[in-house]
């Protein structure tokens, strides 16, 4: 009985005097604490050896973490807007002794959330709403984020994005923007129609003036002497046909007579034909 006391004391003494060891993974920081008092170094991904009766190991993420939150948020005008919001952020592994000496391991719920908020209601209450439903909501997600890093900073906290995941008007005001996106668009398309309209008259005006100036060009090219000259074509033309033709003429111009019908028609198709009054 002796003998089993003393083998017993004797394997107590060899686990008190071996150390104990945790492992810090990729991703992660591991702060030393002994008798409650942090050790400023922190350890990189390994493993680490510590007494556990008077040490403990903390460790922290380094990763990029994901924190989401749904509230209301104050609009310029008033109103609140529901909004659900993910707040991207990260720890500083060289500042962790740092961060749990003054926040603690509850570091996200001690200072990030209360930061955001009082950050978030900052910055909406400087725009309408219909602006956090538009391209300005860019604008204010970056105006959260840098009003948070303001706040965080030397706390070993970096933020790193403010996304606005939704946003849910009120119903009055949604309708109003809906109606006005509308009416937008009904102004853009009956400006669309006008716009090919007044195309359309210009290519319309611009064909007259094609036909009127050809018409010009061709009524001055129409003198005495060309008229003669087709005259004397068209005489040539109905000299070389066999048929039997009655033509009359005044010397200048001459008319060809259908023997079938009795009425006059061109000699040819490129003959040119008139009729004077005397």
């Amino acid at each position: 009985m002796k003998n089993l006391l003393k083998f017993s004391l004797f394997l107590l003494a060899i686990t008190l005097a071996l150390p104990s060891c945790t492992i810090v993974r990729e991703g992660q920081v591991g702060v030393k604490q002994t008798l409650g008092k942090y050790r400023e170094k922190p350890y990189d991904q390994g493993v680490v050896f510590y007494n556990p009766f008077i040490t403990n190991i903390q460790k922290l993420s380094t990763q990029t973490e994901n924190m989401e939150v749904e509230l209301n948020l104050p609009s310029k005008e008033g109103l609140n807007i529901r909004a659900e919001i993910s707040i991207l952020y990260s720890v500083d592994g060289t500042q962790a002794p740092e961060l749990l000496r003054q926040i603690g391991n509850n570091y996200e719920r001690s200072v990030i959330l209360p930061v955001f908020r009082s950050a978030v209601a900052d910055v909406s209450a400087r725009y309408f709403a219909k602006d956090m439903h538009t391209g300005q909501r860019a604008i204010i997600e970056g105006a959260i984020q840098d009003q948070m890093d303001k706040n965080l900073e030397g706390r070993g906290i970096d933020i790193e994005n403010v996304l606005v995941k939704s946003i849910k008007l009120p119903a009055n005001l949604a309708r109003a923007i809906e109606e006005k996106l509308e009416a937008e668009q009904q102004a853009l398309r009956m400006e669309f129609v006008l716009q090919q309209a007044q195309r359309e008259a210009e290519q319309q005006r611009i064909r007259a003036e094609g036909t009127r100036d050809a018409q010009l060009i061709i009524a001055e090219g129409l003198t005495e002497e060309i008229l003669r000259f087709k005259s004397i074509e068209a005489f040539l033309e109905l000299a070389k046909s066999p048929n039997t033709k009655v033509i009359v003429s005044d010397g200048d111009l001459p008319v060809m007579m259908n023997e079938s019908v009795g009425s006059p028609a061109p000699a040819t198709r490129s003959s040119l034909t008139r009729q004077r009054k005397d």
